[in-house]
């Protein structure tokens, strides 16, 4: 059975000028043998988020991700449930763990407030400004 456009089960906006985001991109991409990931570049100038109802600031400042009908969800719960949907369940199970889950949370809101000083990704000279101004 051969892939089609409308067999992905979750689209990524990740930042690709982000050194950190692009590996972790590029580890899912490798082990996404059935094609059920997209993959949407955050800093590509074409790239809109109002088409997911969500805000340049929105996707600047935490992971997001899109399902087929549209709901959008973020932060460690994109990380669980693309590791899910890849077969790496050992990895999901890690990030859906309860009593860990304030732990994670509490880091990976850390790492996303750092996370745009380690990208290039420079939107103001789209006519688009960066979270904070930053």
């Amino acid at each position: 059975m051969s892939v089609t456009q409308q067999d992905w089960q979750l689209k990524l906006l990740f930042d690709g000028l982000c050194p950190v985001c692009a590996w972790e991109m590029r580890l899912l991409k490798r082990r996404d043998r059935a094609g059920v990931l997209r993959f949407e570049d955050i800093a590509d100038p074409a790239f809109d988020p109002h088409q997911y109802g969500l805000t340049l600031d929105d996707v600047v400042g935490a992971m997001h991700a899109v399902r087929p009908d549209g709901s959008v969800m973020q932060g460690v719960e994109v990380f669980a449930v693309a590791y899910r949907l890849i077969g790496a369940t050992w990895k999901a199970a890690v990030l859906e763990c309860k009593p860990l889950r304030p732990l994670l949370n509490l880091g990976y809101r850390l790492f996303a407030r750092i996370r745009p000083r380690l990208s290039s990704f420079e939107p103001c000279t789209a006519g688009r400004c960066r979270v904070g101004g930053a």
